[in-house]
């Protein structure tokens, strides 16, 4: 069930970006909506129009002229009666403005308070709620899109759809129990198994395309990684398309971590050049070699580079240097140099591609291996923008539905099925903490 929590009566925050703007929001919800705007407008504006309105304080004098837009609950955005106002985007005139309505009887609202009284309202389940913040904080356009599609329900249906399923076969599976000398039609063992299987296999399926929508919304970490002088700076260089890192000859150019953010695919990658993997005198040296084997062993995806032009190179040696715990693609630069073809130069066992990372080819091949090793494939028009919270709930809702078609009890696999009905409410929130609800809107920016 949802929070019982009691929200302050009235709310307002700014609801546009900090800074100089050429407008700037201020955002008002709640029961004292109405009295507020009559106090600050002098009057209640006309529903759902944008009306051009002096806000003026105690004396009657105008702290800025703008538009007012009004909202008749519950047809709004809260649920709530509504008022926004549009200023002139200085923070001089926001700051008075949002101080006279404080000094109305508006409190301040809390990060993401709009939000969470849009959810406890019904105007929007959780699942939608968090695709609020996903939507504002997308990176890369393809984030954007997937975001968008959660907010408009997608996600939430999936979820619905799984959950009146495991209800029904819960209900006839009771239904044995409460009549067990009764034939209930269309159920036996056999036909029990087949209908959790068939659930189970759905929620699988749910789970596949969630996880690469996870790096959607949260982004990859990808690491550069490999001896010193493969060519690790020029490739983060041409993936970044600027010179992040400095390029040199001389091997060990590079000691300490360089980052950079990259929109590669419509994936949004955090993308780390390390220092090279080499045992070394050199304290500063060493130390980036301590920092490299850290970021790797965290890493969602470690770029194996190596100098395809040095016949010493061995990628074996450099599998064992790295381990074998993180995905890995292995890229021979220098390419150009060795004479191998450019492109896919896996050997049916690991993943590998052919690339001049100074000349750029081989780079548009490399992307596509990378956007496959973190799950995306083709077009990936149904993926799912999750978060790690849906993913722990899917996996642990398969886990009891695993469960129950192993158990022959009617009893043990009815709370299994009422356990996993009950976990998939948590993602859209029929089934809500006060900690959880806390937790989630507390990441939202204030306004939001």
């Amino acid at each position: 069930m949802k929070s019982v929590r009691q929200p302050a009566t009235t709310i307002v925050a700014r609801a546009s970006a900090p800074g100089l703007g050429g407008v700037g929001v201020i955002r008002i919800s709640g029961s004292d909506t109405k009295a507020i705007a009559t106090a600050l407008l002098g009057k209640i504006p006309e529903n759902r129009f944008a009306t051009k309105s002096s806000f003026i304080d105690e004396s009657g004098n105008p702290l800025d002229h703008g538009l007012a837009l009004f909202f008749l609950g519950p047809a709004s955005y809260t649920g709530e009666d509504t008022l926004e106002l549009h200023c002139h985007g200085s923070p001089v005139v926001l700051d008075q403005v949002l101080k006279r309505v404080l000094r109305l009887g508006a409190g301040l609202a809390r990060p993401g308070e709009f939000t969470e009284r849009a959810f406890l309202n019904g105007k929007l389940d959780l699942a939608q709620a968090e695709s609020v913040a996903d939507l504002i904080n997308s990176q890369t356009q393809a984030a954007a899109k997937f975001a968008l599609r959660s907010l408009s329900g997608v996600f939430s249906k999936e979820i619905d759809d799984l959950s009146r399923r495991i209800e029904t076969v819960r209900v006839l599976v009771e239904a044995t129990i409460d009549f067990s000398d009764e034939p209930v039609d269309d159920l036996n063992g056999d036909q029990l198994r087949l209908y959790i299987t068939e659930i189970s296999e759905k929620i699988r399926k749910t789970l596949d395309r969630s996880r690469p929508g996870l790096l959607l919304s949260q982004g990859a970490t990808i690491v550069i990684a490999g001896p010193p002088n493969a060519g690790k700076s020029s490739l983060l260089n041409a993936f970044a398309g600027s010179e992040k890192a400095i390029v040199s000859p001389h091997a060990g150019t590079t000691r300490d971590l360089i980052e950079a953010h990259i929109d590669l695919g419509g994936i949004p990658v955090h993308m780390v050049d390390t220092a090279g993997l080499r045992t070394s005198d050199d304290d500063i040296e060493a130390e980036g070699v301590r920092r490299a084997r850290e970021t790797i062993e965290a890493a969602d995806l470690v770029l194996c580079v190596l100098d395809d032009s040095d016949p010493a190179s061995s990628r074996f040696e450099l599998y064992s240097e790295i381990g074998r715990t993180v995905k890995q693609i292995t890229v021979f630069n220098k390419s150009d140099l060795s004479g191998r073809l450019m492109g896919d130069a896996s050997d049916g066992t690991n993943a590998a591609v052919a690339v001049s990372a100074k000349n750029g080819t081989g780079i548009k091949q490399l992307t596509e291996a990378v956007r496959m090793a973190l799950g995306f494939q083709g077009d990936d028009e149904d993926l799912i923008l999750a978060r790690r919270r849906h993913l722990n709930v899917l996996e642990k809702a398969l886990g009891l539905m695993d469960s129950a078609s192993a158990l022959d009890e009617p009893e043990l696999v009815a709370e299994e099925l009422r356990l996993a009905h009950r976990l998939l409410g948590e993602i859209t929130g029929v089934f809500s903490t006060e900690d959880l609800l806390g937790e989630i809107f507390s990441s939202f920016c204030i306004g939001k």
